[in-house]
């Protein structure tokens, strides 16, 4: 059984999980309102570490961000008693820009940007002699890094599993919500009638995993799933979140649950979506657990932090208050409340939802002492097809294709000569572009052949890992805001710097609603991507799984090699 066995949240409202939670608890909230800051030119709010709680987290020869999450990590490890060191123990970092905020420099080393080599570092500060793993998934990369955790365990490969999720925010992230107006700067109302937009926060949120027989909470299952609708808008019914919300409830009846801890972003519809979905699931009567109102949206560290209050929560009987909630502006039926609650249950389903049309759900329960469990017999899946894209080769199942031109324009000619019905090509970052054509080539390798895969779009889940995350895409957006005469954040510009737009870009235009995840690693490793790609089989409605490496460290050098994996 896979444990949660100690816990940590480091935010502007305090630097251990007791701290933050009676914070919550008392209704306190870090959101301040912030006008000229980083000389930004519209107002917004946001919860943010002060200047003196900067100076207290910083760590000599770290950023803000890996300083943050070592400190948060340092202090969930100093109520456990296992070796770090040890090659059973592993390291996951969520986030979605990271060290984005290091370009904006005058001088910088272009690889510190990248998530999988600060992961290492992070890992190395702490003692972790293991490679560590980096989610970046956008908003739901918290949640879906403990999906990951679980999985890694369940499958034997390590006893215990560290997911640190971390957010420290600047210019870069908040500029880019504003090109989107997702940004307001009043005090978010998640779900209100009054609502304008969301917050965002600074903060970093620990959970170490492990086999235990000792009583405690557990992460009982989760799912990921995608809508196959918009990069950047929910589906109107809210289907990948709804069809996550059912997997990860499973068998079990909401009666059972004292809470559902819902993404609430107080967008427009966001929050309209996940109503809809709520009920068409039949959680109607389930009471939400909403917590932007007191750190705003934390991004990469949310799934993390509002797992622990939730935990804590329901632990003391409590469902925490829904902080800037009035009156109900939503048409599904849900059950929200400005007041705290109270509850004998003990579970509850976390839920997240992002860019890319991603969606997760997570079921956690409280639970007497239990046995340890058995390892999870996971076969290596078969591959079918293979495509491999390099600036001046493509290859299909083996077979050279004859290509003219090379570099960035490579891309233009494979789309012209075996694609060309799909506008939105042109759109795309390099990065996505070259996973499209990849994935295009071998989809249509997979149909020549008559292959079903070609036709399970509902058990068909798009996997990637690499390790320059979207650097292309970043230095074009930072482009945009660094010139304050010429400040013009575009929207479609700063989309493109979530790398996992590109399983978005392969979902929509198949109409796959698996799971979608994309991991950075600090280096190219075909045994952990060959592991992360055979366990994630352990959701039993994947059927298959295009997975593989998708780097491309500037827009003329460039490498995809992608593959068909089944059963």
């Amino acid at each position: 059984m896979v444990r949660i066995l100690s816990t940590n949240i480091t935010s502007p409202l305090g630097m251990t999980t007791e701290q933050n939670y009676q914070a919550v608890k008392s209704g306190c909230s870090a959101l301040t309102r912030y006008e000229g800051r980083w000389n930004l030119p519209e107002a917004f709010a946001a919860s943010l570490f002060t200047e003196e709680q900067m100076k207290e987290l910083m760590i000599e020869g770290f950023t803000a961000f890996e300083s943050v999450i070592i400190r948060s990590v340092r202090e969930a490890l100093s109520h456990t008693n296992f070796d770090v060191a040890s090659k059973r123990v592993a390291l996951i970092v969520s986030t979605t820009k990271g060290n984005v905020e290091t370009l904006r420099q005058e001088s910088y080393d272009e690889e510190s940007e990248y998530p999988g080599v600060a992961a290492r570092k992070i890992a190395q500060a702490l003692g972790i002699s293991t490679e560590p793993i980096v989610v970046c998934n956008a908003c739901i990369s918290g949640v879906a890094a403990q999906i990951l955790a679980q999985r890694l365990i369940d499958a034997g490969l390590y006893d215990n599993v560290i997911v640190a999720g971390g957010e420290v925010q600047g210019k870069f992230i908040v500029s880019g919500f504003q090109a989107f107006k997702a940004v307001t700067d009043e005090i978010c109302r998640p779900f209100d009638i009054e609502r304008l937009g969301l917050n965002l926060g600074d903060g970093a949120g620990s959970i170490i995993f492990g086999k235990s027989e000792s009583e405690g909470w557990h992460l009982e299952s989760g799912a990921i799933r995608n809508d196959a609708y918009h990069l950047s808008a929910p589906h109107p019914q809210g289907e990948g979140y709804y069809q996550a919300l059912k997997s990860a409830l499973g068998e079990h009846a909401t009666a059972e649950l004292a809470t559902l801890g819902v993404h609430g972003t107080a967008t427009m519809y966001n929050d309209q979506m996940e109503s809809k979905a709520i009920q068409r699931a039949g959680f109607s009567d389930v009471p939400l657990t909403s917590l932007k109102g007191y750190y705003g949206h934390t991004m990469g560290a949310a799934g993390v932090i509002e797992t622990i209050l939730t935990m804590k929560a329901t632990d003391e009987g409590i469902i925490l208050s829904a902080r800037g909630f009035e009156e109900i502006g939503v048409s599904g039926k849900i059950n929200i409340s400005a007041q705290q609650q109270t509850t004998d249950k003990k579970a509850f389903i976390k839920t997240l939802s992002g860019f890319g049309g991603c969606n997760c759900a997570a079921m956690y329960k409280a639970s007497p002492n239990l046995s340890k469990g058995e390892e999870l017999l996971i076969h290596q899946p078969k591959v079918s097809h293979t495509v491999k894209i390099t600036p001046n080769e493509v290859v299909v199942d083996g077979q050279k294709i004859a290509t003219q031109a090379e570099g960035k324009q490579l891309l233009k000619e494979l789309y012209k000569n075996h694609i060309g019905d799909y506008q939105k090509f042109y759109k795309m970052d390099v990065l996505t572009r070259l996973t499209f054509v990849a994935s295009e080539l071998l989809i249509k390798a997979a149909s020549n052949a008559e292959d079903a895969v070609s036709s399970g779009a509902e058990g068909l889940s798009v996997i990637l890992f690499n390790r320059s995350s979207s650097i292309v895409a970043d230095k074009q957006f930072v482009e945009t805001i660094n010139n304050e005469a010429n400040y013009y954040p575009s929207p479609s510009a700063f989309l493109y710097t979530l790398p996992n737009l590109t399983t978005g870009e392969i979902a929509i235009r198949n109409h796959f609603t698996g799971e979608t995840s994309f991991y950075i690693l600090p280096e190219k490793n075909e045994d952990m991507m060959n592991n992360i790609i055979r366990i994630s089989f352990i959701d039993k409605d994947t059927t298959a799984i295009i997975g593989g490496w998708v780097d491309c460290p500037d827009e003329n050098n460039f490498e995809a090699e992608l593959s068909i994996y089944t059963k």
